[in-house]
């Protein structure tokens, strides 16, 4: 009896687990296969004016601040959480919606409004350039997956019925995964 009260509890944590994440889960299936698809995301680039050339110095220590004020004299509303800085260019995060991108070639900043279309949006959800809070939910999810394929593996070998199936299917899709990445 005891195995059995177990195998109930385990199931229901692997039921609700991937139903709570159902969504998540899609989003990467979906914008994943679409890439490895070839089909990638579009943004809408305006490239912005700004009332005088623009200053910036990477190297600055209120750079945050920096480049809301300069947003902000040039009245161009783009609200951001962070920055992100590769020194020739500064991107406002997160890429999931709107975002200005500055670029500097021969020392002459510019700067483009970006408007993601829904699969950049996704995309850029997926790669973890969404908003802060969101990447904190990225992380429950991913310790959730593993939670949910392993107490789905559990399920399936405690399981008289599903012993053997899930035994073949595993090593079957074990064999799969190390041929297509490591062999071939």
């Amino acid at each position: 009896m005891k195995k059995i009260k177990a195998r109930n509890i385990i199931t229901l944590l692997h039921l609700f687990a991937a139903t709570l994440l159902a969504p998540f889960f899609i989003l990467v299936a979906i914008t994943g296969g679409l890439y490895v698809a070839d089909v990638k995301p579009k943004t809408e680039k305006t490239l912005l004016n700004f009332n005088a050339p623009i200053i910036i110095d990477a190297n600055s220590s209120d750079l945050d601040t920096d480049v809301r004020e300069l947003l902000s004299d040039n009245k161009i509303n783009v609200e951001f959480e962070y920055l992100k800085n590769r020194g020739d260019s500064i991107t406002t995060r997160p890429t999931s919606r709107d975002y200005i991108e500055f670029k500097k070639k021969d020392r002459i900043w510019s700067a483009t409004l970006n408007k993601p279309n829904l699969h950049y949006s996704m995309m850029e959800l997926h790669k973890g350039h969404g908003p802060t809070l969101f990447k904190k939910y990225q992380i429950v999810a991913g310790i959730a997956l593993f939670i949910i394929m392993i107490s789905g593996l559990f399920i399936g070998f405690i399981s008289k019925a599903y012993r053997i199936k899930t035994i073949i299917s595993t090593t079957i899709g074990t064999a799969i995964f190390m041929i297509l990445a490591f062999v071939v």
